[in-house]
């Protein structure tokens, strides 16, 4: 389980949690989701501790992530940052390697050498093995970065913006692959998304964050709703049914879009 705690953090004056309290139960696919600025991507790094909170604490599979040591915390947390930049040229399989670093340190076995090749496979990359990430697409990188995250093994992953440069086709293609992560590797995964219909047709959970709180969580169905997204990105969100599914449409104006009389 994953239990935030009374969590605050501020940029300057700008609050951008205000008092966050969430439990998070072991396993699915749990989606974080809210307009620009709700403190998703904020919450994400302070459960990965890639950022401080002012106030609270998290703690992740019953380790306090603010005070268990590095090495501890990375073998039951990994995580993906939303900007991912390397100084250094590797190929796919050197990156993926690094994700055995908090078992190996830096001392590869045969045991994990299997573990990237799996990976590599789950991911759909083992043709891209011996490939620089400077000579791939964008969202060829981007799913090389995931099946990094997937080999370190670790029972919770979280992901910031893990469809970022992936067209259609291999945006659903990831939310697959994380679904299965998350069933049949018995992975905890949280994913910070910007598309509400991805999170709609893939999520196990979904919590909706609005101006650094938690305004809504619950499953699809409860979260799909007309009343619900309104709350949440603060305008008119209609809701549909095609083909069985929950789909928000917007095709109005945004509020400050509405002209006077």
């Amino acid at each position: 389980m994953i239990r935030v705690r009374h969590v605050a953090k501020s940029y300057g004056r700008r609050l951008v949690l205000d008092d966050v309290d969430l439990d998070l139960p072991a396993g699915g696919l749990i989606c974080l989701v809210g307009a620009n600025g709700a403190g998703k991507s904020t919450l994400l790094s302070v459960m990965a501790r890639l950022l401080g909170s002012d106030a609270g604490t998290v703690e992740v599979g019953g380790l306090d992530v603010a005070r268990t040591p590095g090495d501890e915390l990375a073998r039951v947390l990994s995580v993906l940052k939303q900007d991912n930049h390397l100084v250094i040229r590797l190929t796919v399989r050197d990156l993926v390697g690094f994700g055995r670093y908090p078992h190996n340190h830096g001392r590869p076995t045969a045991a994990d050498d299997e573990v990237v090749d799996r990976t590599l496979e789950w991911m759909d990359l083992t043709g891209l093995a011996g490939r620089h990430l400077d000579e791939m697409s964008g969202g060829q990188r981007q799913r090389a970065f995931v099946a990094m995250v997937l080999a370190q093994e670790t029972p919770y992953m979280l992901l910031d913006e893990p469809l970022n440069n992936l067209d259609m086709v291999h945006a659903v293609a990831m939310m697959r692959r994380l679904r299965d992560a998350s069933r049949e590797l018995g992975r905890t995964v949280v994913v910070v998304l910007h598309d509400i219909n991805m999170a709609g047709a893939w999520a196990d959970r979904i919590v909706a964050l609005r101006g650094g709180r938690v305004v809504a969580q619950g499953t699809p169905e409860e979260i799909m709703t007309r009343r619900c997204l309104s709350t949440v990105f603060g305008m008119d969100v209609p809701v549909h049914e095609v083909d069985g599914r929950r789909v928000a449409l917007v095709w109005g104006e945004l509020p400050d879009q509405k002209r006077s009389g």
